[in-house]
């Protein structure tokens, strides 16, 4: 990285926890009883269409903690362009209340999630993932979003808002939303080797189920290794060539996927 070491060093613990351990609740190998599974667990569910023609992202947030319009619009974008969901891809927000105290666990995040949500992930012909924005912060504060299971994502706005402070530095609050919860809907995706094996050496040797390129949002510190352009809020918000590749070959079955729940 440039710039002063230990200002950098303290940047990637604020901003890439999302990336780090907490990213995954704790969950990678666990298949709940429910079957609930894991991330990257419906994945060819949102690839392909033979199953599931539409896509819905439910949207649940407490009072105040509503997601920017720019990274709804965003996150369908990004899927728009992967996923072959003839039907569409829609957004539902709804306001609600979580009734929860203290800090949040991969546990928390999965027990409300499952009690605000509005359907299962597999209904019918539409696929459903679930995106929910409590108040408050996950037990690790410098976690900024979480991926729990096949369909669910947390995300900590207050974490969020606070991120690009350090040292008077400030960085868009919008940017780094943007960034993080396009990476966790990556999660869902599969990404980076959590349910196939690429056959590009994409994969942080360091950091499990996340990119080494500094230019994907599923780099492992969704930070940019140039500090002036990681300051002026240019965080990566898309999926680089190998991240596409990746998913194409998943598409069309020229890579094995396993852990599928729908199959």
């Amino acid at each position: 990285m440039k710039g002063n070491t230990s200002i950098t060093l303290l940047l990637t613990i604020v901003l890439v926890s999302s990336s780090l351990a907490g990213c995954f609740g704790d969950a990678l190998d666990e298949v709940l009883p429910e079957r609930y599974g894991t991330p990257g667990g419906l994945t060819l569910a949102c690839l392909q269409s033979d199953t599931y023609q539409s896509m819905v992202i439910e949207i649940d947030h407490e009072a105040d903690y509503a997601p920017q319009s720019s990274s709804l619009d965003m996150i369908v974008e990004r899927l728009e362009s992967v996923c072959d969901k003839p039907g569409g891809i829609s957004i539902e927000l709804d306001e609600v209340e979580f009734n929860h105290e203290g800090t949040w666990s991969a546990d928390d995040v999965r027990e409300k999630s499952r009690l605000t949500k509005d359907a299962s992930a597999t209904t019918d012909s539409t696929l459903r993932w679930q995106i929910i924005f409590p108040s408050g912060t996950y037990e690790d504060d410098s976690v900024l979003g979480v991926a729990v299971d096949a369909s669910s994502v947390a995300m900590f706005g207050d974490s969020i808002e606070n991120a690009g402070a350090p040292f008077g530095i400030r960085i868009s609050a919008e940017d780094v939303e943007n960034s993080v919860m396009v990476h966790e809907i990556g999660h869902l995706l599969g990404l980076v080797n959590l349910v196939y094996e690429s056959e590009f050496e994409h994969e942080d040797e360091n950091n499990e189920g996340h990119s080494n390129n500094d230019e994907s949002v599923m780099y492992w510190a969704i930070e940019s290794t140039d500090l002036a352009n990681f300051i002026s809020g240019s965080l990566p918000n898309e999926f680089d060539e190998y991240d596409l590749a990746d998913l194409a070959g998943m598409a069309d079955g020229s890579i094995k996927v396993t852990d599928q729940l729908w199959r």
